[in-house]
């Protein structure tokens, strides 16, 4: 009988010896990341801004893309080791020009999260007519992960995680439709493919590129309060999915279900720091 992994069925501890309330900051502990080099999309806000913090205070070098750099620059005012470029995930020609610009620099890359996502967005398209949820969170980081291989493979040792989520369990791909052109658009549908694919992803990647040193990971960080991905979420959707009360307040029992922001992180960084070493 064929298995599978609804629900994490065959999901295994890997002993990190962390847990769901263990923060970023006892994570990294003692790990010293002089010298490194990590690109953080999405890294000037929730738990990416919590990303590029932890790693830059462990001496890593982040680089960070972002859409907003007015925004950006305010948010990573006063964080060290810090660097800020351009880039639009919706826009191929400026993720190609984004890391182009690195690969020009003749560095290697040693860690790249792809962490940066949409989800309750309204139907949306990109130039080239491909719904927006799947263009930000899977084909973006395709792309981008495709246009830094040089890099990564310089490093001798890189790690690539890519963010996803438990919604990926919303759908399937569905190969047919993937851009909802002849289906009733449904945001959730969207945000659950668009993540499937992630997963996808990140297995065939790492089946392949571990044969070049480089390690491929697909995280769910948990439920997290305090993040800016429901900002375009109507709130009739939160009420339908059992979040919010008839007068918009988040029910008691799902507000303590949710992790703070610097208890996303430890997966993410265990992944990096504590599973084998990094060249």
């Amino acid at each position: 009988m064929r298995q599978n992994n609804y629900q994490g069925a065959l999901q295994r501890p890997i002993g990190s010896g962390f847990d769901a309330k263990s923060t970023a900051t006892e994570v990294i502990n003692g790990i010293d990341l002089s010298g490194k080099i990590a690109i953080v999309t999405g890294g000037n806000t929730g738990i990416g801004l919590e990303t590029t913090k932890t790693l830059a205070a462990a001496g890593a070098t982040v680089i960070v893309p972002a859409r907003d750099m007015e925004k950006a620059a305010q948010n990573l005012d006063g964080i060290t080791n810090v660097e800020l470029e351009s880039m639009d995930l919706m826009n191929p020609d400026s993720i190609d020009a984004f890391a182009q610009k690195f690969i020009a620099s003749g560095r290697p890359l040693h860690l790249l999260i792809n962490n940066a996502g949409i989800m309750w967005v309204p139907l949306r398209r990109d130039i080239r007519g491909i719904e927006s949820q799947l263009a930000t969170n899977y084909l973006a980081l395709f792309q981008l992960t495709a246009r830094l291989w040089p890099a990564l493979k310089k490093a001798n040792g890189a790690r690539v995680v890519n963010v996803s989520s438990h919604g990926h369990q919303f759908a399937p791909f569905n190969f047919e439709d993937p851009n909802f052109l002849a289906r009733e658009y449904e945001t959730l549908q969207g945000y659950g493919q668009s993540k499937t694919a992630v997963n996808l992803f990140s297995l065939e990647l790492d089946n392949r590129a571990h044969l070049s040193n480089v390690r491929a990971y697909s995280l769910h960080p948990g439920a997290i309060g305090g993040t800016e991905l429901g900002r375009e979420a109507p709130l009739e959707l939160f009420q339908q999915m059992g979040f919010c009360d008839a007068e918009g307040n988040i029910l008691p029992e799902v507000a303590a279900s949710l992790k703070s922001i610097p208890k996303a992180l430890p997966l993410q960084c265990g992944v990096l720091l504590h599973h084998g070493s990094m060249g």
